[in-house]
């Protein structure tokens, strides 16, 4: 089986992935759901600069346990940031690569930017949605603007009833 580029992400109810300012405080850790069987199916997690740098804000180093993490990135200096690999190159040929070798699913961790290039790429290959029971009304969109229209073929669904999030997962066609 080829390794699918899978856009997970926790999004609020009106569509965002982060509030103004980057802010994430607002996501539910439901006690329900299996993190480390989550982590078990990537080896790799690829993500934007701003993605990557709001996740240092946190106090961490970049470092996802069992991952290799791929930050995209035309400012940020490769020794600065030993943990991680910051790729300068065009994300679309670097992902293609990526899908192009062995291994497990591929994490596209965050960027509402990144998710709207590879998509328009055609490189993802399921929009998996943690829909939050949370209205932000402003912040930082799923989706930017301009993005192609896209068909989606919904192929799980899962409610967490301790939170209240619905986990939607579409193939993309």
């Amino acid at each position: 089986m080829a390794r699918r580029l899978r856009y997970q992400v926790a999004t609020s109810l009106d569509g965002y992935i982060a509030g103004p300012q980057g802010e994430f405080d607002w996501i539910i850790m439901d006690p329900d759901i299996d993190f480390a069987a989550l982590y078990a199916q990537f080896d790799t997690a690829v993500m934007g600069r701003k993605t990557f740098l709001v996740t240092l804000q946190q106090g961490g180093t970049g470092e996802m346990p069992g991952l290799d993490v791929v930050v995209f990135s035309h400012t940020l200096r490769p020794d600065d940031y030993p943990a991680v690999s910051i790729v300068n190159i065009d994300p679309v040929e670097h992902v293609r690569s990526l899908k192009a070798k062995p291994g497990k699913d591929i994490w596209l961790f965050g960027g509402g930017e990144l998710f709207r290039t590879l998509l328009a790429a055609g490189l993802v290959d399921t929009v998996e949605a943690a829909v939050v029971p949370l209205l932000l009304g402003d912040g930082i969109p799923m989706l930017p603007t301009t993005a192609s229209r896209t068909t989606l073929t919904l192929s799980h669904h899962r409610l967490y009833p301790k939170s209240g999030i619905v986990l939607l997962e579409y193939t993309v066609r």
